[in-house]
């Protein structure tokens, strides 16, 4: 079969359209999975991706970028090849990116997860000759409880530390788990405050028509005594910043799936570590895989070669495809461009 797309050193490439999916160096035309800043690059001359993918990624690349957005499932041509949006289940706008040619198709899904996180659209098996699929968790010990279940043990930590008067101070990446805990928590009037990064992400949604809590900004000036018995929401990059420093008595958690890990919560001095991520656990990964009914597989970022060969134990025809993307679990909370670097502000996307 031959490639309808292949990687190069600017990232995933299809020829015959003459476009890239995710790049990670700038290029004339980038078709974009979603807004975290390992699969959106700045300074492409211009970007296709799903329209709720908009409000963030003209914070984080520049309000006047050129943007073109499309609805799932919404087909559009670039010199005859057929491409179309369909969602991953991985963050707000995320989508998987489904390119067409001559009889062919293939898939990339970008990043994705299938529980449903009742904020972004639900993943959507997409039938494709070719899957090009990532593996960020791609071993069989990753085996996710259900989010009910995980939503229920954040909500009695949180109570528990309010009962003693703490303040609980929650870290996870701004875009994608922060709208994901705001919308599946209990809040029943618990006061929530939150970095400025999370603030400004949220605000944005918002602004776009999303529906989120309220989350009031904690800068130099929230009274100390504002936040006692309250919930902090942080992006990780916070933890050892000064900004803690004006907290009072609190205990704190990560909700990652790295959580999953032994021994990970004493590494970064966590109380409490929580097992939620956006991305497939391995169950997830097989079934998605599998209900594709690709004829071929292409394993990127995380536990590639592992799955590759898994897969190809289980009769399919699977490959590694070495790409450049991040992993956003472990570092900030994936908004970082070169545009914000200043790390003293609040202001900034960090």
């Amino acid at each position: 079969m031959p490639h309808l797309l292949e990687v190069t050193n600017q990232g995933i490439y299809c020829a015959e359209a003459d476009v890239y999916i995710d790049p990670w160096k700038r290029v004339p035309t980038a078709i974009i999975t979603h807004a975290h800043s390992d699969h959106a690059i700045s300074g492409c001359s211009h970007y296709i991706t799903h329209k709720n993918s908009e409000p963030i990624l003209r914070l984080t690349l520049g309000e006047q970028i050129s943007l073109g957005t499309v609805n799932y499932g919404e087909a559009f041509f670039i010199r005859g090849v057929r491409f179309s949006l369909h969602p991953a289940g991985h963050i707000i706008g995320s989508a998987q990116i489904r390119v067409e040619f001559k009889g062919q198709v293939w898939v990339v899904s970008g990043d994705y997860k299938l529980q449903n996180d009742n904020f972004c659209e639900a993943f959507e098996p997409i039938k494709c000759h070719v899957f090009i699929t990532e593996s960020t968790f791609a071993l069989p010990v990753y085996r996710w409880e259900p989010q009910s279940s995980v939503i229920n043990e954040i909500t009695r930590w949180i109570s528990g530390n309010t009962s003693s008067g703490k303040a609980t101070l929650l870290m996870g990446y701004s875009l994608g788990k922060m709208q994901r805990l705001l919308t599946n928590l209990p809040l029943n009037g618990l006061p929530v405050y939150g970095h400025g990064a999370i603030c400004k992400v949220n605000e944005r949604l918002m602004a776009a028509g999303f529906k989120l809590p309220q989350v009031l900004p904690l800068t130099n000036n929230t009274p100390r005594e504002a936040l006692k018995a309250s919930l902090i929401l942080a992006p990780p990059g916070a933890a050892d910043s000064p900004w803690v420093k004006r907290l009072p008595d609190y205990t704190t958690g990560y909700c990652s799936g790295w959580m999953a890990m032994r021994g990970a919560k004493t590494r970064r001095s966590l109380d409490k570590g929580f097992v939620l991520s956006d991305h497939a656990d391995w169950n997830e990964l097989n079934f998605a895989v599998k209900n594709t009914g690709a004829e071929r597989v292409y394993v990127t970022h995380g536990y590639s070669s592992v799955f590759s060969r898994w897969l190809c134990d289980k009769g399919l025809d699977a490959k590694e495809m070495k790409t450049m993307y991040g992993d956003l679990e472990t570092s900030d909370d994936g908004l970082l461009t070169s545009q914000n670097t200043n790390t003293e502000s609040d202001e900034i996307i960090r």
